[in-house]
């Protein structure tokens, strides 16, 4: 059984992480939009292929994700696979519906659709990582 003490810094470690979580997806998002917004033919070319953000953000939610895994209860300073992991969901978020709803373009990305779409779902899996939060750090 755990003590008090031991209990609210549990809690007080779910907190930070949900924070962290929810802070990169959302700065994430905000700061790919401005730099986009800014600089909208700004793309990443590897030989012919044009690799879309949505794909290096799955690379980053694997080498986050899969440490936050495997050492999940056995290290508890796991704080930058962890920022790691939401910078890369924010990415592959941003895009989902951007790459569903349009026909992939630059201009695209910079349509209503895109935005919205991306904000609603950014939005979404942060409201599901703050419930989550909200629940364990009781």
């Amino acid at each position: 059984m755990q003590t008090k003490s031991e209990s609210q810094t549990e809690s007080q470690t779910v907190r930070i992480n949900g924070m962290l979580l929810i802070g990169s997806m959302m700065a994430t998002f905000a700061l790919l939009r401005l730099f986009l917004y800014f600089f909208p033919n700004a793309d990443l070319d590897v030989g012919s292929y044009n690799i879309h953000h949505l794909f290096s953000g799955l690379l980053l939610i694997a080498a986050g994700g899969i440490p936050l895994a495997v050492f999940h209860g056995y290290a508890r300073n796991l704080k930058l696979p962890l920022i790691a992991f939401g910078i890369g969901l924010g990415m592959a978020l941003d895009e989902w519906v951007y790459l569903i709803a349009t026909d992939g373009t630059n201009a695209s990305y910079l349509l209503p659709v895109s935005f919205w779409g991306g904000a609603i779902v950014v939005a979404l899996a942060c409201l599901y990582a703050y419930v989550l939060t909200t629940l364990k750090a009781k």
